[in-house]
């Protein structure tokens, strides 16, 4: 079988050898690349099939091996390459340019390739990778907030996928962290490190607007993060305590009676109450993620199930470190898992790809998290 020129037979080696009756060696038709062959000199240099070829694998190759400089002088050597028509590997380029940035910490341009690759989204298989690397970014700079939102529009997507549910449960964990240690054990409310936070406009259900960027006192000592904060939101970025940041936000969900967010940030009926209900939405999106994988088990096996089974191990130690009692698991099991029906999860997991428009794509996930949360978990807060 011949793979055709755009190779040198020099990269090739015989892939398996059989013996002739007489005892002589013949080759068999097919021929397999030489290990690295786009290290070589040969490897794919050169502006047509080759060079796109072997700058994409080069640059796979210094990713894995977690050069990211170099990985990404080759991902955009590749994209200049790459025809205009080459949409597949256009956006896996784009997304391979994204993750380095993101690592070596140029997290506004990593952010700017993924809102590209989002306008330029055509179906649900796209948005998932976009969202995704999102979430990845924004899990570098730790911004709990974008990460909760990432979660809650990929499984508005996907709302069977075990695993967007654990991270989204892991996520409100990183809120508990924040709240009053007298209500959750084991938490840190002193909690000093410094994060950014971008775009961290949110709007009540009333349709009031609140700005969780709280401004920085001239006299205040900018915190390790500051620069990364200047690099995500420019002049108006701002560094602030995440625990403050975390307040303020829940201040702004829970929508309470009080006006003066900073006053409901710091009562400690407040702590107690939003810890409660945040404990309840960790709780059961935990409950739900266990659900999504013991039915999934039964169809895997190998280092698959292993991995489910390790899942579920994590899920069990998270959910005694809440403290909830039998019959509060109990209901969240039975109102978490309502919609859990075998047909809707066989359609699920045969990952069929939705293609549609852009508007289209956005209407599937334009979820405020206050819409999301009373969804999913309004008629828990009512019982509980």
């Amino acid at each position: 079988m011949e793979l055709g020129p755009q190779f040198e037979d020099s990269l090739f080696s015989p892939s398996r050898e059989r013996l002739s009756g007489g005892g002589a060696v013949a080759p068999s038709g097919a021929r397999h690349c030489e290990p690295q062959w786009f290290l070589s000199e040969d490897g794919g240099d050169g502006d047509g099939a080759d060079g796109v070829t072997g700058s994409k694998f080069r640059a796979d190759w210094a990713y894995r091996r977690r050069d990211f400089e170099k990985a990404l002088c080759e991902y955009s050597n590749c994209l200049q390459l790459l025809p205009p028509g080459n949409i597949a590997m256009r956006r896996d380029v784009q997304e391979g340019q994204a993750r380095c940035l993101s690592h070596l910490g140029r997290h506004k341009e990593a952010l700017g390739i993924a809102e590209k690759m989002r306008n330029g989204a055509t179906n649900t298989d796209h948005l998932t990778t976009v969202l995704n690397l999102q979430f990845s970014i924004y899990q570098g700079v730790e911004n709990v907030e974008k990460k909760i939102l990432c979660l809650q529009q990929l499984i508005c997507l996907h709302p069977f996928n075990p695993w967007f549910w654990k991270f989204l449960a892991e996520a409100y964990m990183g809120l508990l962290q924040n709240l009053s240690p007298l209500v959750v054990p084991g938490t840190n409310l002193n909690r000093s490190e410094e994060v950014s936070v971008s775009d961290s406009r949110f709007k009540t259900p009333t349709g009031r607007e609140i700005n969780l960027q709280p401004h920085r006192s001239d006299g205040q000592k900018e915190g390790p993060w500051s620069s990364l904060a200047a690099e995500t939101k420019g002049e108006n970025a701002v560094t602030c305590s995440s625990s403050q940041v975390v307040k303020e936000f829940l201040c702004t969900l829970g929508e309470l009676e009080r006006t003066d967010e900073g006053k409901c940030a710091d009562s400690k009926s407040w702590k107690q109450n939003m810890s409660k209900k945040v404990g309840i939405k960790a709780c059961a999106s935990f409950i739900r993620a266990r659900l999504l994988f013991q039915l999934t088990q039964l169809q895997q096996s190998s280092f698959v199930l292993e991995t489910n089974r390790k899942g579920q191990k994590e899920i069990d130690d998270k959910v005694a470190q809440l403290g909830f009692d039998e019959n509060s698991l109990l209901l969240m099991t039975k109102v978490m898992g309502q919609d859990l029906i075998p047909e809707k999860l066989k359609e699920e997991f045969q990952g069929e790809v939705k293609c549609i428009g852009p508007s289209a794509l956005s209407s599937l996930v334009n979820v405020s998290v206050m819409e999301f949360e009373v969804k999913w978990f309004g008629n828990l807060q009512d019982d509980l």
